[in-house]
């Protein structure tokens, strides 16, 4: 499946699991097996296995133990839906490690998560030196694959709080909600720096300008893998995406229906390095232990190369210059994109320094195309090496030799109040203040309120995308306090009349709430122009900010990964309702009540904008610096409260 095919199929759901196995056993009709794997585990006189040895001779007796074909599958990630129909190819294969993508969340509990990866464990270590598998989720804003966890704002309102050691705890708040479930490893922080907010990732970036994705890189990355790598509250980090998949060109994408995500990045080597390889140059120095490759292409001059197979910035800038020592690992699928020739997309990719490859259906195919690719010199045993040592010293820095099952202990505090106290704290910190006519803002709490809005009861557009599932869901996608629910706890007092279409008569209202919001969606799919997730206010939110704002003092929140054209249905013409203040909730996650919270004077509005928010989308890109710069408001402004 590569980038010809739909959009959709980007990323599984669980209901695909046939559909993967038939796949790969079409592919391959003749099992590889791994020599010696019969011979059952190592005798356990290895050094290896001797926990109070250097990590670095422990990888080193390891890998001058294994044969080719191990250290191949070390370098080897499967889907889960691919392999739940033959787990004994963990063992067969040597695999080295399994996600569940974007797949709607398979348990409901940590305590259930982790005995689904302990069976897929067990399969490994009864191969023949027992090698652990490792197992990563986007666990992006929260483990949302467990419907108790917390949620929390997605990067960009995170970003808007301009707090990088608030986002740094609530890194290590997912981690232990992560680590709990068994899961070893999280496809996060994104660092990536969007300069087009078209693009339908552009939530899960810190903002427009580098600087920002260079403070919250560090933090964030600590936040994730604490102090001990080891400990039950720890995950590993991926920085993500390597590098420039902020920067691409509108309709510069090949992907499906995809017009901004998976293009093309063109600019100078050192626009690139001054705009997108800095934050990077900050998760390295932090430690990060992974960094994921970009679907992106870079044009730095002399045509579109994909990063997946560009040595030079791999392996001479990011292994080289910038000195990172852990493995670098593909997208989804992402080697396909090389090249039709599927022999050469493997050959290219591994070449330009990517360790582990995310086939992650065909995986019999990856391994005997690698294993063929060796064997016929196109890509060397030293490169091999070199990529599963980079792989195996960070599963032992995990202490998975020592602890390879999951350690349920923390189950417990996933979703507590304490938990859910920094999610709240973080949203509340997110709220970007955008107009206070007349200091309306904020309400006492006493008022007769009119709450109106599609995003003002709806947990699932409040967590917006990659929340349970890929896309995220309309449908309650997990646990949480609504923003309706919010300002009833914030404003107990206040009498509140909620009707989403503002059809319920108006009559006594002293103040109303309109709350619009985007409806969920992940990647390319929500690329502003490819669908339904066109940056604009809905005719039905539309008609309810004319409604109420018409009538009463009026309050407008934005839910949304990104700025929307507003700027019509603020009434400054004359020619429409007036609204009195106007707030950018951002996607707030879990905790509606701290969408509230500064609403009623609780916590001070303190956020400022991390994207400048322009008139019309078609102003994009706009970003500060540009010629004839004209936003709606300007990157960084936000008006403040006590």
């Amino acid at each position: 499946m590569g980038a010809s095919l739909p959009a959709l199929f980007r990323r599984p759901a669980i209901l695909w699991s046939a559909l993967a196995v038939a796949l790969a056993a079409a592919v391959v009709t003749v099992l590889l097996v791994v020599p010696g794997a019969d011979e059952g585990p190592a005798d356990g006189d290895g050094d290896y296995l001797d926990a109070s040895l250097p990590i670095d001779e422990r990888v080193a007796d390891l890998l001058g133990r294994m044969t080719i074909e191990e250290k191949v599958g070390q370098m080897t990630q499967v889907a889960v839906p691919a392999i739940e129909a033959a787990p004994a190819d963990v063992r067969e294969y040597g695999i080295g490690s399994l996600l569940n993508g974007g797949s709607e969340a398979l348990h409901d509990t940590p305590e259930a998560w982790a005995a689904m990866i302990d069976g897929y464990q067990r399969e490994a270590l009864d191969s023949r030196l027992g090698i652990p598998l490792m197992y990563g989720i986007d666990a992006v804003h929260g483990n949302t694959a467990i419907p108790g966890a917390v949620v929390f704002p997605h990067n960009i309102g995170l970003g808007a709080a301009h707090d990088p050691d608030l986002a740094g705890r609530a890194a290590a708040v997912t981690a232990a909600e992560t680590r709990a479930a068994g899961i070893h490893w999280t496809f996060a922080p994104c660092v990536c720096v969007a300069r087009d907010s078209r693009w339908g990732r552009t939530y899960e970036s810190y903002g427009e300008d580098p600087g920002l994705a260079f403070e919250y890189a560090g933090p964030v990355v600590q936040g994730y893998q604490g102090g001990d790598l080891t400990a039950n509250t720890s995950v590993l980090a991926t920085a993500k995406h390597y590098v420039g998949d902020g920067g691409t060109a509108y309709s510069s994408s090949t992907t499906g229906d995809y017009l901004i995500d998976q293009g093309v990045t063109t600019l100078t080597e050192d626009e690139l390095r001054a705009i997108h390889l800095a934050p990077f140059r900050a998760a390295v120095d932090a430690g990060v232990g992974s960094v994921m490759a970009s679907f992106s292409s870079t044009d730095l001059g002399e045509g579109p190369l994909k990063v997946h197979a560009d040595e030079y910035l791999i392996t001479d800038v990011l292994k080289g210059e910038l000195g990172f020592d852990g493995f670098v690992v593909s997208d989804w699928q992402a080697v396909d994109q090389i090249s039709d020739d599927y022999a050469e997309a493997v050959r290219a990719s591994i070449n330009a320094g990517v360790d582990m490859v995310m086939v992650p259906f065909e995986y019999q195919r990856f391994i005997s195309t690698l294993l063929s690719e060796v064997e016929s010199g196109g890509v060397s045993e030293d490169r091999i090496d070199d990529a599963v040592s980079r792989i195996l010293t960070q599963k032992f820095a995990l202490g998975l030799f020592e602890q390879p099952n999951g350690d349920t202990s923390g189950a417990a505090a996933v979703g507590s109040d304490e938990h859910r106290a920094v999610a709240r704290e973080a949203a509340a910190a997110s709220q970007t203040l955008l107009r206070n006519d007349g200091d309306l803002l904020p309400l006492t709490g006493q008022e007769r309120l009119y709450v109106a809005g599609s995003g003002a009861d709806s947990i699932g557009r409040q967590t917006g995308g990659w929340t349970a599932s890929w896309q995220g869901s309309l449908d309650t996608p997990t646990e949480g306090t609504t923003i309706l629910a919010g300002i009833q706890e914030v404003a107990p007092n206040a009498e509140v009349t909620f009707s989403e279409d503002a059809s319920a008569p108006l009559d006594g209202a002293d103040v109303g709430i309109v709350v619009v919001a985007e409806d969920p969606y992940a990647e390319g799919i929500g690329d502003a122009g490819a669908g339904e997730h066109d940056m604009t206010v809905s005719e039905a939110d539309a008609a309810a900010i004319a409604t109420v704002c018409g009538a009463v003092d009026c309050v407008v929140i934005v839910v949304s990964g990104r700025p929307i054209e507003i700027e019509a249905h603020l009434g400054d013409s004359g020619a429409a309702a007036g609204v009195d203040a106007l707030v950018a909730a951002w996607l707030p996650g879990s905790e509606g009540a701290g969408v509230a919270d500064p609403l009623f004077g609780a916590t001070p509005y303190d956020g400022r904008l991390p994207v400048s928010w322009p008139r019309l989308i078609a102003d994009e890109p706009l970003n500060v610096g540009d010629p004839d710069y004209d936003p709606l408001f300007a990157y960084g402004f936000g008006l403040q409260t006590p």
